[in-house]
Parts: C-alpha cells; sequence; structure tokens
C-alpha cells in the first residue's frame, strides 16, 4: 500500500501498522517495491527516493547528503528505526545514519559501493579536451552527450536529466569519515558474486565501521533469492536484539 510522509513530500510503500519499526531504502534504477518479501509481516515503510518509481525528480542535482536529509525529515516522527539498504540505498543510509544517530538504531546493507579498492582514473586526454571544448561552445551538447554515453556505465546511459547528475555525484562520493563515524549496530550481506558493489569492497567497509558481515554464496547484486532471504534474517536477527531487554 503507498502512503505519504513528510506533508506529502515522500512517497513510501508501507506494510503492517504505524509507526515503522523498519524503513527501507532501495538502489539505483530500482524503486520501493524491491522489499516486499524481505518487509513482509514488519510495521515497516519502503521509501520511494526522488527521481525512482513514482517519486518525482529533485529539481536540481543531489548528493546523497540531501538524500538523506529528506529521509530524516520523513522519518523523524518514527524515530529511532532500523535501516535497511541496497546500493545507492546504502549510501543514503550511511550519511543518514552517519549525521542523525538519533534516528537510527541499526542498519542493514547490503551491496552498497562505500569502498573504491582502486583510485579513480583520469578520463583519457582527447575526453578533457572535448569536455573543455564543449564548454566553451567549440563542441556541439549532441556530441558530447555521445561521448559520454561511451564512456558511461548502463545506469549513466539510462539515466536522463537531473538524475545524470545524481549519478555522478554519488558515484564520486566518498564514505570513509561516515562509516568510521558509525555508532549504531552495523550488518552487512552481501552476493559472492556482486560487481556493482564487489565483495571485497564490502569486507572493507564493514572493517571500518565493526559491522557484521555476511556473503551469500552464489548471489550476485540484486535482491533476489538467497540474498534476499538473507537480508531479512540479517533484519530479524537485528529488530530481536534492538528489542531485547538491556
Amino acid at each position: 500500500m503507498i502512503t505519504s510522509l513528510s506533508g506529502g513530500r515522500v512517497l513510501a510503500e508501507k506494510s503492517g501498522s504505524t509507526p515503522p519499526a523498519v524503513v527501507a531504502l532501495h538502489g539505483w534504477g530500482r524503486d520501493g517495491g524491491d522489499f516486499a518479501t524481505i518487509l513482509s509481516g514488519l510495521d515497516a515503510v519502503s521509501i520511494h527516493l526522488p527521481g525512482f518509481g513514482p517519486a518525482p525528480a529533485p529539481e536540481t542535482v543531489w548528493g546523497t547528503e540531501q538524500y538523506a536529509e529528506l529521509v530524516a525529515e520523513a522519518i523523524a516522527a518514527y524515530a529511532p528505526v532500523v535501516v535497511v539498504g541496497h546500493s545507492f540505498g546504502g549510501r543514503v543510509a550511511v550519511r543518514l545514519a552517519a549525521r542523525r544517530p538519533e534516528l537510527v538504531s541499526g542498519l542493514v546493507l547490503t551491496g552498497a559501493p562505500l569502498v573504491r579498492l582502486a583510485p579513480t582514473v583520469k578520463p583519457p586526454l582527447s575526453y578533457r579536451l572535448a569536455r573543455w571544448a564543449n564548454a566553451r561552445g567549440l563542441l556541439s551538447d549532441a556530441r558530447m552527450d555521445d561521448l559520454r554515453n561511451q564512456r558511461g556505465s548502463a545506469d549513466y546511459r539510462a539515466a536522463q536529466g537531473v538524475m545524470r547528475g545524481v549519478l555522478v555525484a554519488a558515484v564520486n562520493e566518498d564514505y570513509d569519515d561516515d562509516l568510521r563515524a558509525l555508532t549504531c549496530p552495523v550488518s552487512m550481506v552481501w552476493g559472492e558474486h556482486d560487481t556493482a558493489a564487489p565483495t571485497e569492497a564490502g569486507r572493507i567497509a564493514a572493517e571500518r565501521c565493526g559491522a557484521r558481515f555476511r556473503v551469500v554464496p552464489g548471489s550476485e547484486h540484486l535482491l533476489t533469492g538467497d540474498l534476499e532471504l538473507s537480508v531479512r534474517e540479517e533484519l530479524m536477527t537485528m529488530l530481536r536484539e534492538r528489542n531485547a531487554p538491556a
């Protein structure tokens, strides 16, 4: 069932009753419907992040900090909650938990690209010259878009308008300080064959924040099959530990 939060500014899929104990944040190119199985039977909301599913894109380019601020506004009345984040939603979840710790009692992350295994490679000189020429009106926008598409990922090629800028901003962000700033319990569940967020990068991220780390054999990046079930298991464990007597 779709619901609205924060005076209608945020759309979400709702399960169970209010207040929610769990808030889920989906990956790039996905929407709040991704968590139907994981949240089944729980009091939870799965937010449609701006620019995905039925949620309109932001008017300007946002980084994950702006997404986290909107989520904070949406859940403040229900906090603290356990936050589940997949991929891009995991980036937002880390920003939220690090900067608004009073709102988050626990994190369950999966396939979130939080650590770079290799330094960013500078674009070739020909591409940098093309950008220089485009900025000065010497190369058409159409030709520049063609060059960007040749270099860009499948997600980049599929993104339109402001969402391309959002993707570029997110990819170039650094999460080291936020990982080290986390104070809530963190569980990470990774697909063994995840190529969008390699397992080794997930393991390093877990070490930086003291997270429990679990690899699901045979699984990849998307929330399907054994990975989906394993995320739910970690979430249920997190909720039991949160509700256990002190």
